[in-house]
């Protein structure tokens, strides 16, 4: 047996060129394999990418365990010990992959490791608990070797290309406000407008699944308040524009930045200093820091009046809110509805409000234009055959994105079956859109409607309950190919509906618990259960 003598090392790249032990392994191994003719064949380009990415020896198999949103923070950068920057930058984010950041989480985790994306504070529902561990974990980026750096992550860009009007969060268009609509009747706890937005003008389209993107302005009341504690005037010029116009159209004044807390700091002095400088750090003396938006950091502070200029620096920029669409381009081209809670709540004895729900239901008149924008769905979508069998979990506004599909179906003519459970607190006054679905009802377009009100018996009673009272014949239709999607609450009803899922899979489709598990996982993998929650 003759003896096969390896072929001499070639160190092609130096030990001095800016690359890690391993990345250098691999590229000398790549050009002394192009360069030497044998047989013997350098790593894969997926091998390779893995190196050069960082994801090869250090604990990234390409799994995301931490991808829940219904995972506390400190429960997710716990499972991502030991991943690469990246990869822990994900885990700090919302998980809920809902756009208003421009990305999806991972995704915009890879933007700001491969230095694409220098803003690390759009994760809208992650808040100030994500904005400060990618702000710590940002930290660890900048002090790490530039050679690391550079090949950490592959630069990113957002999904779909900013250059496009309307397309994204940095490029809005003009839209007109035609009407709201109040959807709850008398009885009510809540309060769910009907919104309406004429298109024509700003020619923009948009496919069923996908989210509006709002560019909201503050409340005048609030800014007002917020001025006077400044003892400042409204006609302060600040960036361009009076006080008054950038508090009302540029900057975030929920919650308080840890950045106003260091300027407060550095302005005051003894007690008030170390508690500003305390809240700055993420801590919480008086037990109160979760309640502090813009002006009731003021109000804490009341001594301390930072100069406007000053104060204006240290917010946040105004972000977008996105909503479900509920309304098909197919069916009404050039308009676009939304529905929409209006939050309103109280802390202490102050009313606070909702940014952008609040200004739907009553701060913009119709013909007001403002900006906005249509943010693709991730993962969202009706099924490419017209003739799939669809079912739609969606209680309260969850029921937005499914009003959209039922109306694209019915202006696309899909054959298709439709079964809708839909859900709030009472049924003569939560209904949402019930002539419309019982319309639908009666044409066939909506095969089945399933029901459920919490509030109307003794007992609550919500959508996974209705769903284990059919799930026989839930079971059947995922059997015969359906696809079933979740609208709403990420937190509790997405979570409940999902184990109320498994429970039905394991009954009724005779599998053990972790076999339906691994069957509701499989839908998933498959996109026939897909979800758009918040």
């Amino acid at each position: 047996m003759n003896q096969i003598t390896p072929p001499p090392k070639i160190d092609i790249i130096p030990s001095g060129a800016p690359f890690s032990e391993a990345q250098r392994s691999w590229l000398n191994g790549f050009f002394a394999g192009l360069l030497s003719g044998d047989t013997a064949m350098p790593l894969s380009a997926e091998q390779g990418a893995a190196v050069l990415h960082g994801q090869a020896g250090d604990g990234d198999d390409g799994e995301a365990p931490w991808h829940d949103q219904t995972m506390p923070i400190s429960d997710r950068m716990k499972l991502a010990e030991g991943r690469p920057l990246r990869r822990r930058m994900m885990a700090a984010m919302a998980q809920q992959d809902c756009g208003q950041c421009g990305y999806n989480c991972n995704d915009y985790s890879e933007a700001i490791a491969g230095k694409s994306e220098a803003r690390l504070n759009l994760c809208v529902p992650g808040g100030k608990e994500t904005a400060r561990m990618l702000k710590a974990l940002h930290e660890e980026l900048d002090k790490a070797p530039s050679a690391t750096v550079a090949t950490a992550a592959t630069a990113v860009a957002p999904p779909v290309d900013a250059s496009q009007p309307g397309r994204s969060r940095d490029n809005p268009v003009a839209a007109t406000f035609l009407s709201r609509r109040l959807l709850n009747k008398p009885g009510s706890e809540k309060e769910t407008w009907h919104i309406e937005f004429d298109l024509s003008q700003a020619d923009l389209d948009y496919v069923v699944g996908d989210s509006f993107g709002i560019f909201a302005r503050n409340d005048l009341g609030l800014v007002d308040q917020i001025i006077a504690l400044l003892g400042a005037s409204h006609t302060t010029r600040v960036n361009g524009k009076t006080l008054r116009e950038c508090l009302i159209e540029d900057v975030s004044l929920s919650p308080a930045p840890d950045t106003l807390f260091e300027l407060i700091s550095f302005i005051s002095g003894g007690a008030l200093r170390e508690k500003a400088r305390a809240l700055a750090q993420g801590e919480d003396p008086d037990g109160d820091a979760a309640t502090l938006d813009v002006m009731a950091a003021l109000q804490k502070f009341s001594s301390v009046r930072p100069h406007p200029e000053a104060f204006v620096e240290t917010l946040e920029p105004l972000q977008p809110r996105l909503y479900s669409i509920s309304s098909s381009h197919n069916a009404t081209p050039g308009q676009l509805s939304l529905t929409v809670d209006c939050v309103r709540y109280v802390v202490g004895k102050r009313r606070r409000l909702g940014l952008a729900s609040t200004f739907l239901a009553e701060r913009i008149n119709p013909g007001d234009r403002l900006k906005v924008y249509v943010q693709k769905a991730h993962g969202f979508a009706l099924p490419q055959d017209s003739g799939t069998a669809i079912i739609m979990i969606g209680p309260g506004t969850g029921i937005a994105p499914f009003r959209a599909f039922l109306l694209d179906r019915k202006a696309t003519g899909a054959t298709g079956r439709n079964w809708l459970f839909f859900g709030h607190q009472r049924s003569d006054c939560d209904f949402f859109y019930a002539d419309e679905l019982n319309a639908m009802k009666t044409t066939g377009l909506l095969t089945r409607l399933s029901l459920a009100w919490s509030r109307d018996g003794d007992k609550k009673f919500y959508v996974q309950d209705r769903m284990r009272e059919v799930g026989r014949e839930l079971w059947t239709w995922l059997a015969d190919g359906a696809n079933l999607y979740i609208c709403g609450d990420a937190k509790r009803m997405a979570k409940d509906v999902e184990r109320a899922l498994v429970d039905i899979v394991a009954q009724f489709g005779a599998r053990s618990t972790d076999e339906a598990v691994a069957f509701v996982a499989d839908l998933k993998k498959k996109g026939r259960l897909q979800q758009d929650v918040y």
